[in-house]
């Protein structure tokens, strides 16, 4: 496979797209709208709720915290995780800033 050639992009560029590739599972969005819904931290009670074993639970937990959109603490034996409140507001930002730009589709296609 071919390099990326990331360097060539500029930070706003990489990390929007580091962002979107994050948010491009449903597994993902599943988690992130469970949390939410909860208005608290969850604690294991993802594998009953999106009926997934327990290791690709983790394993998508560990890239929404690698991107920093979660956090989590650790409460006896159980991790707790719940939305980072700073990432979600510039995420917020950075992809509404994405998106409102204006595009000039009328003399093309």
């Amino acid at each position: 496979m071919g390099l990326t050639k990331t360097e060539i992009f500029s930070e706003e560029q990489n990390r929007l797209a580091k962002l979107f590739k994050v948010l491009g599972h449903p597994a993902r969005i599943a988690i992130l709208q469970h949390i939410i819904n909860q208005k608290a931290c969850i604690c294991n009670d993802l594998v009953e709720e999106l009926g997934l074993a327990q290791a690709t639970i983790s394993q998508h937990l560990k890239e929404l915290k690698n991107i920093g959109i979660i956090k989590g603490s650790i409460e006896g034996k159980s991790v707790c995780y719940c939305i980072d409140d700073e990432v979600w507001k510039t995420m917020q930002t950075e992809l509404g800033l994405f998106f409102t730009q204006d595009i000039q589709s009328e003399s093309c296609c």
